[in-house]
């Protein structure tokens, strides 16, 4: 038999296989938690940019591939209620890319850990023949005790997602149109990471999971049901989508709600809590201006992962984003 190769594993099963090789205490979330002297913990998270897969630098300006570079690990953080702190930055870097383009970059990378009070400390260069790859690690911390985990949902807990979702999705379609600003373009390359409502909803003491959205809910929710060993449903209905990205939807020929369970990079945040709790936990985001919705519930192990379609079937929830089977950028 020919030997088994990375492409024919798939993006997941192959994380699977590594953590089980790993054996290490510290993965499964979407930043390790890390004990460390004093009453905070260290947050440690680590993720490659690659031009084609990850941006478009031809249709982007170097300052907001900068921005996304940092904005996407910021919101590790964020999904565990934590506080960013800092950077590093290791580049692979063709031989024939433009000094100015790296500057300018760089501009929009620290004005994003500007933004988020965090500080760039080192980093690496190395060339490669292409293409150009931006590799951030940030380091945060978080009160151990506060930290939102993906382990804890429920039976009967409710599924929350922050903000609404397809807006980067529908902001990367119309940049391939040729449309380069505007609210959902900018969704796409410039995304806020929901640092504030993490960490908001995690002084509440009553969040039971949570990660954010960067795969797509498809994907994402069955992260966090493998984690927390549980099924869930969700209500196609009820899932938040602008009329901003309806009417974008509308004008692509898409199917806007295929944009907001499976186009992924909303970077939202995704958790499961109990029915009581519900309203504690849309008043501690009321400060930061976000909304809160629900959007399904959590079931037992056996019952799967489901959607309910608007015509009120129950179907397996289809995965979002996999590296090895989509292989340009989204």
């Amino acid at each position: 038999m020919p030997p088994e190769r990375v492409g024919d594993l798939g993006e997941f099963p192959l994380l699977a296989r590594l953590r089980r090789q790993l054996g290490s205490a510290y993965l499964g979330d979407d930043a390790a938690l890390l004990p460390a002297p004093g009453d905070r913990a260290v947050l440690a998270t680590v993720d490659a940019q690659v031009d084609g897969v990850h941006f478009l630098r031809d249709l982007m300006t170097p300052e907001q591939v900068g921005r996304r570079a940092l904005a996407v690990n910021v919101s590790d953080i964020a999904a565990m209620g934590g506080r960013p702190a800092y950077a590093l930055v290791s580049l692979l870097l063709p031989a024939a890319l433009e000094v100015a383009w790296l500057e300018r970059m760089y501009d929009g990378l620290l004005a994003e850990a500007d933004r988020w009070g965090l500080v760039v400390v080192g980093g690496n260069i190395s060339s490669t023949p292409g293409p150009l790859v931006i590799d951030v690690t940030v380091l945060g911390d978080v009160e151990p005790a506060r930290a939102l985990r993906r382990s804890g949902a429920r039976p009967g807990d409710l599924l929350l997602v922050t903000g609404d979702l397809g807006r980067a999705a529908a902001g990367l379609r119309l940049l391939r149109t040729g449309v380069t600003d505007g609210p959902l373009v900018e969704a796409y390359c410039t995304p806020t990471p929901r640092v504030h409502e993490g960490q908001a909803l995690a002084a509440t003491g009553r969040v039971r999971a949570a990660l954010d959205l960067s795969d797509g809910l498809g994907s994402d929710l069955h992260r966090l049901a493998e984690e927390s060993a549980v099924g869930a449903l969700i209500d196609a209905a009820q899932v938040p989508v602008s009329r901003a990205v309806r009417d974008a939807a509308a004008r692509l020929g898409e199917d806007p709600l295929a944009l907001a369970l499976y186009g992924g990079e909303d970077y939202e945040l995704l958790l499961a809590a109990a029915p009581a709790d519900l309203a504690v936990l849309v008043d501690a985001l009321a400060a930061t201006g976000t909304a809160l919705t629900a959007v399904g519930v959590v079931r037992p192990a056996a019952d799967g992962v489901m959607v309910r379609t608007p015509d009120g079937a129950e179907r397996p929830l289809a995965g979002g984003w996999d590296h090895f089977v989509r292989r340009e950028a989204r």
